[in-house]
């Protein structure tokens, strides 16, 4: 592979005499990662329904290798029922490596396609919110339905600038992931493209937005909150430098020990003015010691700036969610007959024709661009509730009183995920017409209407499967 040479020259410098080895993993294969979404299936219960064969991940506890130059995960009726996602093996570093917790305020503040915040949302387990933005409105549709396919319910999707979130969210988040724009150099092996990006706009132009970025985030964390800071490139300048400028703006914050694998390299003190050793906690991923691409993690604690005492510093005011009717539609409550959840009416919110139920303690948020706020329960039509994707993604078999479960082996799966009407035959009686949960294995795909044994296909058309 031809590289350019002042990237050369910078990884001898960098590398010394490991130079070789780093140069001679460009000949080996690039890897491929499959992550098991915990929110829906434990590792094991997937492992025991896996249909090819997986090697773990062995720094990733939910992380496997799959071949991918044989096979097609992303075709599989599992990928479309959000058991798992795609993801190159170093890359799921940052969001593992996050300790978010139920219950808590999280933000993933570059968040497209969404391989990192759908770990975050899985942590999460329907507690808490969870913020993913991205500033490109085009990227962050994926986003969205990345999250959505993985049934996350608790989150909004946001597409905006990060100085401007600091408006709305000063001081909110518990844990905030800055998966920053950058050079790319760590993904030069898997994909040749970056290599052209480099020459066009290097570590000197994402070092600008990076430290913008950083400092954003680090007014928008609250005193005793974690910000993870990672990117896919080797330049000191995008990474150890980085964390060095944030640490002369926010004194208050620390160098976190992240927890370590015999792989991990640690940061270079030396590569920064001040040469501080807690560099050194941070990690830079190797291809050449690792079975996974380039990154670099550093995770940080903030703490109280100098004088603050608790209370001092006004706090971000919370909005109830006005819900602007007395009671609820009938069409609604009627559908709602047949699912095990209780719904707090103060979370509930009607926008036109939408449904939606919100997360807990958000603040007045006018004027910000959303894709999605909260999870979208489906559209009043006509005298009848039409429920969306997005909740029969967030239900669990067991919560919807309706369901029709096809075995992996059944045509009707493909058939369901092509947009087919089905015929749904039971000998012993005919079952009762209206909104069914469509599952695979026991895992819910979406809804479709039965009437006299037809089914009426209602899976998202823009979800459908592409043989």
């Amino acid at each position: 592979m031809n590289l350019p040479k002042a990237f050369e020259e910078k990884m001898k410098n960098l590398l010394h005499e490991e130079y070789e080895d780093y140069i001679y993993c460009f000949d080996e294969p690039r890897h491929y990662g499959l992550r098991v979404n915990t929110n829906k299936i434990s590792v094991g219960g997937f492992l025991k329904i896996a249909p090819w064969p997986l090697s773990p991940i062995p720094w990733i506890h939910n992380g496997f290798y799959y071949d991918g130059e044989h096979i097609q995960p992303a075709k599989h009726p599992y990928y479309f029922a959000g058991l798992y996602y795609l993801q190159e093996p170093s890359a799921m570093t940052p969001a593992d490596r996050l300790p978010a917790e139920p219950g808590e305020r999280v933000l993933d503040i570059c968040a497209a396609p969404g391989g990192k915040a759908t770990e975050l949302g899985a942590k999460l387990k329907g507690e808490g919110v969870l913020i993913a933005n991205d500033i490109s409105n085009s990227r962050a549709k994926g986003l969205l339905k990345n999250l959505e396919l993985f049934g996350i319910g608790n989150m909004l999707v946001l597409s905006e600038e990060p100085g401007k979130l600091m408006e709305y969210f000063p001081e909110y988040f518990d844990k905030i992931l800055i998966d920053a724009p950058c050079s790319g150099e760590g993904m030069f092996r898997k994909d040749k493209k970056m290599v052209k990006a480099w020459e066009e706009h290097g570590p000197e132009f994402f070092s600008k937005l990076q430290r913008s970025i950083i400092t954003q985030a680090a007014a928008m964390l609250r005193p005793g909150g974690s910000i993870l800071y990672s990117t896919c490139t080797f330049d000191p300048l995008e990474n150890e430098q980085t964390i060095e400028y944030l640490l002369s703006k926010f004194p208050e914050f620390e160098i976190c020990q992240i927890r370590p694998y015999e792989g991990f390299a640690p940061g270079i003190p030396e590569l920064t003015e001040s040469g501080n050793q807690e560099i050194s906690k941070t990690v830079r991923i190797f291809p050449h010691k690792m079975r996974g691409e380039g990154h670099y993690l550093a995770l940080l604690r903030k703490g109280s700036p100098t004088g603050f005492q608790d209370g001092e510093k006004k706090k971000p005011g919370l909005e109830k969610v006005n819900t602007r009717f007395e009671k609820l539609p009938e069409e609604f409550t009627e559908f709602w007959l047949d699912v095990s959840w209780n719904l707090e009416p103060s979370r509930l919110d009607i926008h036109g024709e939408r449904i939606y139920y919100m997360p807990k303690g958000l603040p007045c948020m006018r004027g910000i661009r959303f894709l999605r706020s909260g999870l979208l329960l489906g559209e009043l039509k006509k005298n009848r509730f039409e429920p969306s994707q997005a909740l029969a993604m967030c239900l669990k078999k067991e919560e919807y009183g309706k369901v029709l479960d096809f075995p992996l082996s059944d045509t009707r799966v493909i058939r369901y995920l092509k947009g087919e009407t089905l015929e749904v035959e039971d000998k012993a009686s005919e079952k009762e017409k209206g909104w069914y949960l469509i599952c695979v294995d026991g895992y819910p795909l979406g809804f479709g209407k039965l009437n006299r044994q037809i089914l009426k296909n209602k899976y998202l058309p823009g979800w459908r499967f592409q043989p």
